[in-house]
């Protein structure tokens, strides 16, 4: 499984199969876990998704930002689906990448760019939250935030529970609004948890401190049913109310499981991307879990062309496997 999780992270990491998809749009079953290519396409799914009680983050999809022509058209685009949801009335909220737009390219030049995102948010009432990506970007990132905190009230930020920096995190974040999260990049020993059992266990303790630490929501990000009930029933046994925390899946996974917490009386946010970049995005959340392929397939079997789509995908990361062996002899 280790091996099928950097598989799948290079997949994510190729920029030609990356600008080879966006040509595509959404095919191979993409639309069963991407909102929309366009904002008017992702309101109307945030508008269902909001009729079945829950709400929503948007997360406009993209990598590999290098130039300020394609950051600046990045912000615009997240600035038009911020104005179209305080339209149309939806219950949603903003999750930005700062590498989307211009943290890999000029410090001053993001902090420009997250600022007018930021102002438009706040018009709105609308919550902001700063994605982590990988740990290179780490401290440009915790770099952004705590200028931003300084400023403004409706900015929280992702932990990654496979870092070492993770705990100390949690508690200089405790009293903001924090999605807590496994991490879905290959990073290095030195600086992360390897094994999923560590991680895990990472993950369930993260939960517990930041609901008990401070003031601060929690996001608990995962479809992994065994620590949802582990952390209900941490939830009761310390009289934690309900609108202190939710859980966080993703548009198109445990759709059941969705519902059921909604059912049992849970706030559920649903993490929706966006756009025809959703190719390292898919290949992180199989990366991330690799059986979220199954769960995948399984909704969507019906779906000829998403059969062919997860084939071409196993394709792929079988190549790789077999290259990365054959390199090792």
């Amino acid at each position: 499984m280790p091996l099928l999780r950097d598989v799948f992270i290079k997949l994510s990491e190729n920029q030609v199969l990356n600008d080879a998809t966006k040509k595509m749009g959404l095919r191979f079953g993409a639309n069963k876990v991407v909102g929309g290519i366009t904002v008017d396409d992702t309101i109307e799914r945030i508008k269902d998704l909001n009729s079945q009680g829950m709400s929503v983050s948007f997360d406009n999809l993209g990598e590999f930002v290098t130039r300020r022509s394609d950051a600046i058209h990045e912000k615009d685009i997240i600035l038009n689906m911020i104005n179209a949801i305080g339209e149309n009335g939806v219950d949603a909220s903003a999750s930005i990448k700062l590498s989307q737009i211009g943290l890999n390219i000029d410090y001053d030049f993001c902090i420009e760019n997250i600022t007018e995102i930021m102002d438009a948010a706040k018009k709105h009432n609308m919550f902001v939250n700063i994605d982590m990506e990988n740990y290179a970007s780490y401290e440009d990132t915790v770099r952004v935030i705590d200028h931003l905190m300084e400023r403004y009230d409706n900015i929280g930020t992702v932990l990654q529970s496979y870092l070492f920096d993770a705990k100390n995190d949690v508690y200089k974040y405790k009293d903001r609004r924090i999605r807590l999260v496994k991490g879905a990049y290959k990073e290095a020993p030195a600086v992360a948890l390897q094994e999923k059992e560590d991680i895990d266990k990472a993950f369930e303790l993260l939960i517990r401190l930041h609901l008990t630490k401070g003031d601060g929501f929690t996001s608990i990000a995962t479809h992994d049913h065994n620590i949802i009930e582990k952390s209900i029933d941490f939830i009761k046994e310390n009289d934690i109310p309900n609108d202190r925390f939710e859980f966080q899946m993703l548009f198109g996974f445990r759709k059941e499981l969705q519902k059921e917490l909604v059912e049992r009386g849970y706030n559920v946010c649903i993490y929706i991307p966006f756009g025809n970049d959703w190719y390292a995005y898919f290949m992180r959340r199989l990366a991330e879990r690799p059986q979220n392929l199954n769960l995948i397939v399984k909704s969507v079997t019906k779906d000829p062309m998403f059969q062919t789509g997860v084939k071409a995908v196993g394709a792929l990361a079988l190549g790789a496997v077999a290259l990365k062996f054959f390199n090792r002899k």
